[in-house]
């Protein structure tokens, strides 16, 4: 069985003294990580700080990454500087550096390579809009299967298993259309299934899917039971101590509807 991945995506908030403190109240409470694999994205200035003080069972990693070992780009961030600073895991093509930076998945495949080059971890997101999401789920099936095709271009077969794909609609995003897992199930298990052709039915089995998309207290555990579904990416519900130690708690007593 796939290793469950609990994941906060802290975005643009909590300052170093916040940080640290969040750090010191989870830290003994943290499953082992050969059951569950821990990770909080904190803001890019407080990685070196949190690195630090992470313990055997938490890891800490990048919200984002530039694709270029060094040079002319003001305000970016170097994968060899992510690197040297003990960050092992990288988020990729998240729906808010398309919203607000003008990303796209030509450079989220350019972010995978570099990220996969210098042996970090990358999550990488895919997802849908409004638009491009139907109740069939084909045009939703054609989408994501574009996406992959660009993102995963050049991709070594070896390094699949490397990889973790977060499955984040927008259009699931503080939304209240109502959210069925089981649907989200079949739309990873078309996600699996398009990485099987790409590469390998075996490849396919190995890799690891999570869900991000209005996760809760409420909801997270019926995400969590859906044999495809090998995890959740938190955002504002994973700023506070008791909340994100609730997911965890979740995911440690979970069990998978075969």
């Amino acid at each position: 069985m796939r290793k469950i991945i609990i994941a906060g995506n802290w975005k643009m908030n909590k300052c170093k003294d916040e940080a640290l403190e969040f750090i010191f109240k989870i830290n003994n409470k943290i499953p082992n990580k050969k059951k569950i694999e821990t990770i909080i994205f904190p803001q890019l200035t407080l990685l070196d700080a949190l690195v630090q003080i992470e313990g055997e069972n938490l890891k800490i990693g990048a919200q984002n990454i530039f694709y270029k070992k060094q040079g002319p780009y003001t305000g970016e961030i170097s994968p060899e500087n992510i690197k040297s600073l003990g960050v092992e895991y990288v988020l990729i093509n998240h729906s808010e550096r398309k919203i607000h930076f003008g990303e796209n998945d030509y450079i989220a495949n350019l972010k995978l390579l570099s990220t996969l080059s210098y042996k970090m971890y990358p999550i990488v997101c895919i997802g849908e809009n409004f638009e491009e999401n139907d109740d069939k789920k084909e045009k939703t099936k054609f989408f994501l299967d574009k996406q992959i095709e660009i993102i995963f271009k050049n991709v070594d077969l070896k390094e699949v298993k490397n990889i973790i794909i977060a499955y984040e609609p927008t259009w699931a995003i503080g939304t209240e259309k109502k959210i069925i897992p089981n649907q989200i199930n079949q739309i990873i298990k078309n996600i699996r299934k398009k990485i099987s052709l790409l590469f390998s039915l075996k490849e396919s089995e190995k890799i690891r899917i999570i869900y991000g998309g209005s996760i809760s207290s409420s909801n997270a555990e019926s995400f969590l039971m859906q044999k495809e579904i090998d995890g959740i990416l938190i955002g504002k519900n994973s700023l506070k101590v008791s909340d994100f130690l609730f997911f965890i708690k979740i995911a440690k007593n979970i069990k998978k509807i075969f």
